[in-house]
């Protein structure tokens, strides 16, 4: 259903290398920057969009994003955590989501809820 995704950041410079770190488990990488945006995805496609803004913080945003079995989660998390991440629910299955809903969430430097899930 969706296009792409679009994150107002507070610190692009802080933000691009976490999620840099955060998504190269999951097969995504940092496929586009420039002044004041930075945009991530699979090879040729950024679909995750940072945007600088120095406007005031709103209640920050939750994105799932795809990861590919358990260990990518785990990856996701782990190196979400060593860059500058704060850990939101660790890596596990969420039975009252689903029965084999696996997931770890992530709060990114502007409180974001970054979330890896895989369902299989």
């Amino acid at each position: 259903m969706f296009d792409h995704v679009g994150l107002k950041v507070s610190d692009l410079a802080a933000s691009t290398p976490f999620y840099r770190a955060a998504l190269e488990p999951l097969g995504l990488r940092l496929e586009s920057s420039g002044e004041g945006y930075a945009g991530f995805g699979p090879a040729g496609a950024p679909q995750l969009w940072l945007h600088a803004h120095a406007g005031a913080r709103g209640p920050g945003a939750h994105v799932a994003l795809r990861a590919s079995n358990p260990a990518a989660v785990q990856a996701f998390h782990a190196a979400a955590l060593a860059h500058g991440g704060r850990d939101n629910g660790r890596p596990g299955l969420r039975p009252d989501y689903g029965p084999s809903y696996y997931a770890a969430f992530v709060l990114d430097p502007d409180g974001h809820n970054i979330e890896a899930v895989c369902t299989g």
